[in-house]
């Protein structure tokens, strides 16, 4: 780690003056990051944090002297290493990408490519830059994946991306971004897709990674605890402008901007809701279900839980736990090979072929990944109208009065309606999503993961909105997540997943009431908090154990 006092004694690996980018809204360019001045030692991490269109993701792809298709580097200057990246020829920039400069992106399913094996994906970069041969690179795959605490670290690599869980995919994504050893590693969001468990496995290997390599590290996030435990400094970014910046530790202990001071709040969310509590029946039943991906091997075994009207109930454990294989077995996109599921009384027919319309209306999903869950193709207004006109026969002004409207609940702005997904930050997409799913006017909506995308104010918006909706219309969650924070805002009662079966559920007062089962309390005591020294006293105390 890098010491404040020493930044100004170094010649920058990475220099940025005056840096203005811009993007194209179809009409006008207008401006994306302002006037951006940074600076990045060898071996020191800095920490990029602000709401979802902050500029954080552009800037950290600017550090790589790449814009995404609609944007442009209007001013300003970007040195790597001595190197001009604004006016270098662009094969000497791209020759950088995937050897020094190494991009983790927030979106692993987005960014692999489904016809390829993980292995031959790693082993492209470090091979097409004649860093070393196929062979070194599968053996440093594997010791890579050994060291990020994948399942199977010699095999893993030999599978497709929809043949493991997406925390393992990110996991692989970082393993990738490590591959060259190059000298900046540009995270973004890197722990987003993964659970309070696997998360640490993760801080702790970039870390060393980090330490060892003396690398350098822009880490995105909105997770204000993870950048604790990494963050040498600190860059507080707001609608592309730079609100605050300076050393970590000062900065946790005492920000001096409003907007930092409502960063670092917790997330605080009244633990009593009002209910309605007039009609408690259940809504979903699910008893004794099984199922699994390849034949004679269930992923999950003996599911049992109900989910009441008006009522939400989290499902949390590690990646790969199962939590994701429920929720598409209760959609029908996984068949279940034993046990029952009923939908407001009714026994639920497993394929998802065999349901009626008004069944596919009344239960909705939004999904964990916005990049694959819409079509980049079509813009907003299509997106969200679709689930209109299928449903209720909506058709012209009807159909954009009501896509503005939901639009609102999600507070995004009407001109939204005819911007494609790419124009959209994470968050937004994310927000389109939930639209989407409202748009259907359900009884039930599987939410998986929907705020991990999610910077901290706007997650917290979020939440409030689906409590909002389930007072007023109703609606049931079956909430899946790995946040603990959003599980002890926004639960009502909890189910704790552990290698495809259920360990422990109850009422949230009970579940997070001493004494735990021992997973439980795993997961609880690996929450990060906003202290850079948490991470480092946990690992001893469980070294010490």
């Amino acid at each position: 780690m890098v010491a404040l006092h020493d930044i100004n004694k170094q010649k920058p690996l990475l220099d940025i003056k005056q840096l203005n980018i811009e993007g194209f809204d179809g009409e006008k360019w207008s401006s994306i990051v302002k006037n951006m001045d940074m600076k990045l030692m060898r071996g020191e991490v800095l920490g990029l944090i602000g709401e979802s269109g902050a500029g954080k993701s552009t800037l950290g792809l600017a550090a790589m002297g790449y814009t995404q298709t609609g944007c442009r580097i209007a001013s300003g200057s970007i040195h790597f290493d001595g190197l001009s990246l604004t006016d270098a020829p662009e094969q000497s920039v791209i020759e950088l990408r995937g050897s020094r400069i190494s991009y983790v992106a927030q979106s692993a399913a987005a960014s692999f490519n489904p016809a390829h094996k993980l292995i031959d994906q790693f082993a492209e970069g470090p091979v097409q830059h004649g860093i070393m041969s196929y062979t070194e690179a599968v053996e440093k795959a594997i010791d890579l994946f050994r060291r990020l605490d994948l399942p199977d670290p010699e095999n893993i690599g030999f599978r497709y991306p929809h043949q493991v869980s997406g925390g393992q995919l990110q996991r692989a994504m970082v393993a990738m971004a490590m591959a060259t050893d190059p000298d900046i590693i540009i995270f973004d969001e890197p722990t987003t897709a993964l659970d309070v468990t696997t998360q640490i496995e993760v801080l702790v290997a970039i870390k060393d990674v980090i330490k060892e390599l003396n690398t350098a590290a822009i880490y995105i996030t909105h997770d204000l605890a993870v950048v604790a435990q990494l963050a040498d400094r600190i860059m507080v970014l707001r609608h592309g402008n730079l609100i605050e910046a300076g050393d970590a530790r000062q900065m946790l202990d005492n920000p001096k901007e409003d907007y930092t001071r409502r960063l670092l709040a917790v997330r605080s969310l009244g633990e009593e809701k009002i209910r309605n509590e007039k009609d408690p029946n259940v809504i979903l039943d699910i008893n004794g279900v099984s199922a699994g991906y390849q034949k004679g091997v269930n992923i999950v075994q003996d599911i049992n839980l109900r989910v009441k009207r008006r009522k939400t109930v989290a499902v949390v454990g590690e990646s790969g736990s199962g939590k994701t294989t429920v929720a598409r077995i209760v959609t029908g996109l996984l068949p279940a090979r034993g046990g029952q599921i009923s939908f407001s009384g009714e026994r639920l027919s497993p394929d998802l072929a065999s349901r009626d319309r008004e069944c596919l209306r009344r239960l909705q999903m939004i999904y964990q990944m916005p990049d694959v869950a819409l079509n980049p193709r079509q813009k907003i207004k299509t997106i969200i109208g679709r689930p209109l006109s299928f449903y209720f026969g909506m058709k012209g002004k009807e159909v954009t009065a009501r896509v503005k409207e939901l639009l609102g609940m999600v507070e995004l702005p009407e001109s939204y309606i005819d911007r494609y997904p790419a124009e959209l930050s994470g968050g937004e997409k994310q927000r389109i999503c939930i639209a989407r799913a409202l748009a259907a006017n359900p009884d039930l909506i599987i939410c998986d993961e929907v705020t991990s995308a999610l910077d901290q104010l706007v997650a917290e918006g979020i939440l409030n909105l689906l409590q909002r909706l389930q007072n007023e219309l109703g609606i049931s969650y079956l909430f899946i997540t790995h946040d603990l924070a959003t599980v002890k805002a926004i639960a009502d009662e909890i189910v704790v997943m552990y290698k495809g079966r259920i360990v422990e559920q109850g009422l949230k007062s009970e579940i997070l009431k001493p004494p735990h089962h021992d997973y439980t309390q795993l997961l609880l005591s690996s929450v990060p908090e906003m202290d850079p020294d948490w991470l480092d006293n946990l690992l001893e105390e469980r070294a010490a154990a």
